[in-house]
């Protein structure tokens, strides 16, 4: 093994100098081919975070950054502790934000006992996040289903072999059950009950856009009732 002194990474060094073209410098931050910061003006339409946020999707698709619709979900336990992993967004409407995981993993089951979520879209190759804090339901069984049987066969297989979250004695023995459930099942995987979509209802959303120099653009929208406040918040 090689020195592990020689291995280590000076994180404190690994300084990402947004939007630094050759000539350009600060020109070129946030990546949106403009000199003008973001604004809160760039929020409207109903509800007014949604306009902005599918424009970022698409330029983010449009860029080709590897999985544009992955999110950091966070979710919290009985006891306070926050656990954070990598889901994909499925959907993104007026609603709010749609993933699909099994109920009894474990931020299913951290959703049952506090129906509350936080997401972050981090897209730093365009220097640009957007996070979304709301509440969490789940979506109808149709919705649901529909989604199961738009997906590849063998993802439906996955799925429901998979107790999510629960241990298991190798990867032979996860391999072994997927094998013996295809064999089972023919061309009629069916939707697991315990399997379906969570919807996270915004209560708050909030975009940042990088600067070269560090003073980074933030605006954060809060739902009040039925309105919402658009706030620029100092970086």
């Amino acid at each position: 093994m090689p020195d592990d002194q020689q291995q280590r990474t000076d994180l404190a060094a690994m300084r990402r100098q947004y939007g630094q073209l050759p000539d350009v410098g600060d020109d070129a931050a946030g990546a949106d081919g403009l000199t003008g910061n973001l604004d809160p003006s760039w929020c409207g339409g109903e509800p007014p975070w949604l306009s902005l946020f599918e424009r970022w999707l698409a330029e983010a698709v449009a860029a080709r950054i590897p999985e544009p619709n992955a999110m950091v979900l966070g979710t919290v336990d009985a006891a306070g502790n926050p656990s954070t992993r990598t889901v994909l967004c499925k959907g993104a409407d007026a609603a709010g934000i749609v993933f699909f995981t099994g109920y009894e993993s474990d931020k299913g089951r951290q959703i049952a006992i506090n129906p509350v979520a936080a997401v972050t879209f981090p897209w730093i190759a365009l220097e640009r996040q957007v996070h979304v804090r709301g509440t969490v339901v789940k979506v109808s069984d149709t919705e649901s289903d529909a989604y199961w049987y738009a997906r590849p066969r063998e993802s439906r297989i996955s799925a429901a072999a998979s107790e999510q979250s629960q241990p298991i004695g190798s990867r032979a023995d996860l391999e072994e059950k997927a094998a013996r459930l295809d064999a089972e099942l023919g061309e009629d995987v069916r939707r697991p009950a315990n399997w379906g979509g969570y919807r996270i209802v915004p209560n708050v959303v909030e975009f940042w856009q990088g600067r070269a120099n560090r003073l980074h653009n933030r605006v954060r929208l809060v739902r009040d009732g039925n309105a919402w406040d658009i706030t620029r918040l100092q970086p």
